[in-house]
């Protein structure tokens, strides 16, 4: 306790630091979640969707980021344990914020779509279960974790295979596409504007106090669809198309149609991700701050100091710009070969994934689902289309990171606490 009163503002200003390097590894390596395909596909140049991800990414990590954050991400462990020793719960938050960071900025240099919640949650479970007792992780959950590794992957995978072949089978495949694309295409601007209502609604708003109940935010998804497909059925009735052109002039002109659902989808997905995954960031540090700052009293959840959601902001803005290109590659181009409809696909499967994780309870990467999803579009041309050994570094990129984080966080935990004498 004495330690809190003592090297309170230090603890703070550290915190703060190692906070801004967890940010920045969000946005080296998540932020391809929402770009990656738009670039894969060419819908956008790499700049484009860097300027554009910069932009919905902070407006959803500062906007949407949240007034109170959980003091413990996930419920991961029992901070009942931490009650006679506050000083642990606050070196080991900024342990683990560190180790995360490292992390993340490693797979990010070798372009490793990682999980930034797993990597987190392995930190915290590391120190916990080390430095301060086994019993304090609820090892159930990181059992959850664990499957998730299969189970939402493969679900996205199969949702997106099934989207792009139905769009396939019914448009491109088509005696006349160009027609079929008027009829059919406002449908699927339809279903997209569904999901990502129920994106922005579930992942977005409830952060600033707008949570709807569940018949709210439904009634208000389907009205949003309705509109969205009634304004595509319009535009694209006036559209000039010419039913003369050859088979493949007709394909680049529905591409082109599905490169702009892509890229609105994928401003929605970065607003959804920075207003929810920021708290990979903000949480501990968020939780250090309260801890400090009432003494060494830990609450359940943390208000956040004005300065907080700014910092996560900038980092995750920062790692993005400096390094997000290489995992935007990966997602990209180093999986399959991406068009506009197939990354359209992909895109809209990884956020239908999320409603159904967000729905049921199950925890959920949304970088794993969207590396499924890009599989699944992949699958639809043969397993030939598929770059297995890029697919086998990512997978094991993502069993890594649970231990790399705990084994990082516990070398800096017993580091902190050998320093401020713990």
């Amino acid at each position: 306790m004495d330690i809190i009163t003592t090297y309170g503002v230090m603890l703070i200003g550290l915190a703060a630091f190692v906070g801004f390097i967890m940010a920045w590894g969000i946005g080296a390596n998540d932020v391809a979640n929402a770009m990656g395909t738009s670039v894969g596909s060419k819908a956008l140049t790499l700049k484009q969707a860097i300027f554009i991800a910069m932009i919905f990414e902070f407006a959803g990590a500062y906007l949407a980021g949240g007034e109170v954050t959980s003091t413990i991400r996930k419920g991961i462990i029992d901070s009942a344990y931490f009650i006679d020793a506050p000083e642990y719960l606050v070196l080991g938050m900024i342990a683990s914020l560190l180790a995360a960071g490292i992390w993340l900025a490693v797979a990010s240099y070798f372009g490793w779509p990682v999980s930034t919640t797993h990597s987190i949650i392995g930190a915290i479970v590391g120190f916990t279960a080390v430095g301060v007792s086994v019993d304090a992780v609820a090892w159930g959950k990181v059992g959850g974790v664990v499957g998730s590794w299969i189970i939402t992957p493969a679900i996205s995978g199969v949702i997106a295979y099934l989207i792009y072949m139905s769009a396939k089978k019914i448009i491109f495949d088509a005696a006349s596409p160009i027609l079929n694309a008027k009829k059919f295409v406002p449908v699927y601007m339809a279903l997209a504007g569904f999901i990502m209502s129920l994106v922005t609604i579930k992942k977005g708003l409830k952060h600033v106090g707008l949570e709807l109940d569940a018949v709210t935010g439904y009634s208000l998804a389907v009205g949003i669809a309705v509109a969205v497909g009634i304004f595509g059925f319009v535009v694209i009735r006036r559209m000039e198309v010419n039913l003369d052109a050859s088979e493949e002039e007709q394909h680049a002109t529905i591409e082109r149609i599905f490169a702009v659902l892509m890229v609105l989808t994928a401003c929605c997905m970065a607003f959804a991700h920075g207003s929810n995954d920021v708290a990979n960031a903000i949480g501990p540090l968020a939780a250090v701050a309260s801890v400090v700052n009432s003494g060494g009293q830990i609450n359940a959840s943390s208000p956040l100091e004005w300065w907080i959601l700014p910092l996560g902001g900038i980092g995750i803005i920062a790692g993005l710009a400096l390094f997000g290109h290489r995992v935007i590659k990966t997602i990209g181009t180093k999986i399959t070969h991406l068009t506009p409809s197939k990354g359209f696909a992909a895109e809209l499967a990884a956020a239908t994934t999320v409603v159904v994780a967000s729905g049921s309870g199950l925890p959920i990467s949304t970088t794993q689902t969207l590396v499924g999803a890009v599989v699944g579009v992949g699958l639809a041309r043969g397993i030939a289309a598929l770059n297995l050994k890029m697919f086998k570094t990512i997978a094991m990129s993502w069993i890594v990171t649970l231990p790399a984080g705990a084994v990082l966080s516990i070398i800096f935990f017993y580091i902190l606490t050998f320093l401020f004498g713990v």
